[in-house]
């Protein structure tokens, strides 16, 4: 009687541990936009864990987060000093969660407008693996192929 009693009270509240993580992921999501919108370099970078690594279609590679961090310094400090204005949304198609790891699959649109200059957006297929070390931490970021508008447009609502 006690394994059904924990069973039944695992199926009834996994969906608010699921939406729970889901909370806390969206979360971080949204402290990745601010940290990109502001051009806090110091704070994007806490959003990865110390190991994470960015695969990267567009280069063809993988490398370690640091590396991909000190290319895009840069356009943080353009954006902090107000030199540009930048800003990162995600829509996502498949999240899969516990209450430590997440691979989160969808679409990030990025944009820039250099200072006088016209506003650049990409969007991007993207693949996350995040693990809970207190808080949320990216372990690898999957940039893969470009993606359409409509593609980002159908994942509007998700």
């Amino acid at each position: 009687m006690i394994r059904r009693t924990s069973l039944l009270l695992s199926i009834l509240f996994l969906p608010l541990m699921a939406s729970a993580q889901v909370a806390e992921l969206d979360a971080y999501w949204l402290e990745v936009g601010r940290t990109v919108a502001e051009g806090d370099f110091e704070g994007y970078s806490a959003t990865y864990h110390p190991d994470a690594v960015l695969v990267s279609m567009a280069s063809s590679n993988s490398y370690p987060i640091a590396d991909a961090l000190a290319g895009w310094k840069p356009g943080f400090d353009d954006t902090k000093a107000g030199k540009q204005s930048a800003g990162v949304e995600l829509r996502f198609s498949q999240r899969l969660l516990s209450e430590t790891t997440a691979h989160e699959t969808g679409i990030f649109r990025y944009h820039f407008t250099p200072e006088g200059g016209e506003e650049v957006v990409q969007h991007i297929h993207l693949a996350a693996l995040l693990v809970k070390k207190g808080t949320w931490l990216m372990m690898m970021e999957y940039q893969k192929t470009p993606a359409t508008q409509s593609e980002w447009d159908a994942l509007s609502g998700q």
